[in-house]
């Protein structure tokens, strides 16, 4: 895919086929299940939008997290209103965490810089605060917005069951499951996947739109020069407030697809947690490329489903071949690292990549890929240093 970057179509049908096929290329690696699967795609949208923002325009917000929670709340009281339809929550996720940006945003971006970052940090946290407080008649508070039994849904029938309805894309449940047998690999094909997939292609497709428009040249003229461009007659203002828009309706729909797989919605959405993971995302992946914060999403969700489920007794079972007085010492100094202490291993490695790589994956994949198309080369000339035939 790095060959292809030079080359938007091939890129994109890549990039679909990756992600369509993420059951059977993840499986291996045991990450093919759907909850992990759907956390792969739904972070990656989230990632992808944020790096409209910051990884053109180098406007570093940490307050993302805010339209993440506003796409759930919205999304979980339209399933409650309406219908366990998707589409309308969605929709409604989308277009109430636009507004939402174009009012922060508008307040915000009359600063730049730390200013700037500190600003969207305090509306966060005051957005979280709210959730917790005084928004609880909307909120329902630290116990969370979900589906009940006596929830109009106008549009849906009436249960005789007496059991809770299920989220569904025109009859589709978004937990049916499908399984089959590949190569001995146990496949889970989930339509909650696919549904958060295909929207994944969608603003993946967008991105690259926005990336090679003139939109995206005058966002990245922004991070380059700001002041020079001001000093030519340009107001920059309008394009990083529609930039700061888009991001924001990218977290949205993040959101909502969040709350279509499992509908509930807390206000632990709008941490500053969840903001400073999505910065991680997209410098981890690269920022300011296109595949960079798929890949930085999809990285940290993985270590993250890896390293909190390993505990003591996985890492004794790792280290049983050795003698029991190295196993204790081992246990005794990786422990930290594992488990509950997961995010001290995120930590170090975002560390080395900053320190080293400080493109991101992408920068080490593109460092890779020329070292071994040198060595490609290298071998395909003979002693006398003419080209081998």
């Amino acid at each position: 895919m790095l060959k292809l970057k030079n080359n938007d179509t091939a890129l994109f049908i890549a990039f679909c086929v990756m992600v369509l096929t993420g059951p059977i290329i993840l499986a291996p690696f045991g990450a093919g299940y759907p909850d992990l699967l759907q956390r792969f795609a739904i972070f990656g949208i989230f990632a992808v939008g944020y790096n409209i923002l910051f990884g053109l325009t180098g406007y570093l917000s940490f307050g993302h997290a805010a339209f993440l929670g506003v796409g759930s709340y919205s999304a979980v009281w339209m399933f409650k209103l309406l219908s366990m339809n998707i589409i309308p929550g969605i929709i409604l996720a989308v277009l109430l965490s636009g507004l939402f940006a174009l009012l922060i945003g508008f307040i915000t971006l009359r600063r730049s810089g730390i200013y700037f970052s500190i600003l969207t940090l305090a509306f966060a946290q005051m957005s979280y605060s709210l959730a917790y407080s005084v928004l609880t008649p909307i909120t329902n508070g630290e116990t969370g917005l979900q589906i009940r039994l006596a929830d109009p849904r106008v549009l849906d029938p009436k249960t005789t069951d007496g059991s809770l309805p299920s989220t569904n894309l025109f009859g589709l449940e978004m937990n049916d499951t499908w399984r089959t047998t590949l190569f001995g690999m146990d496949l889970q094909f989930n339509v909650g996947f696919y549904v958060a997939a295909v929207l994944l292609i969608l603003c993946f497709y967008l991105s690259i739109r926005i990336f090679r428009s003139p939109f995206g040249l005058m966002l990245r003229a922004v991070k380059t020069n700001q002041n020079r461009l001001m000093y030519t007659g340009v107001s920059t203002k309008p394009y990083l407030l529609t930039a700061f828009v888009i991001s924001g309706m990218y977290a949205g729909l993040a959101g909502g697809l969040l709350a279509a797989m499992d509908p509930l919605a807390g206000a632990e959405r709008m941490q500053w947690t969840e903001s400073g993971a999505v910065v991680l995302m997209v410098i981890l992946g690269g920022a300011g490329t296109l595949l960079g914060p798929v890949f930085g999403a999809g990285s940290i969700k993985y270590f993250e489903n890896i390293f909190s489920k390993v505990n003591d007794t996985v890492l004794e079972g790792w280290f049983s071949f050795l003698p029991d007085w190295m196993t204790d010492t081992l246990v005794f100094l990786l422990g930290p690292f594992f488990g509950k202490g997961w995010s001290l291993t995120l930590g170090l490695v975002f560390m080395a990549v900053v320190i080293f790589l400080p493109g991101g994956l992408m920068e080490g994949a593109t460092k890779l890929s020329n070292l071994f198309g040198k060595r490609k080369n290298k071998g395909s000339v003979d002693s006398t240093g003419t080209p081998a035939e």
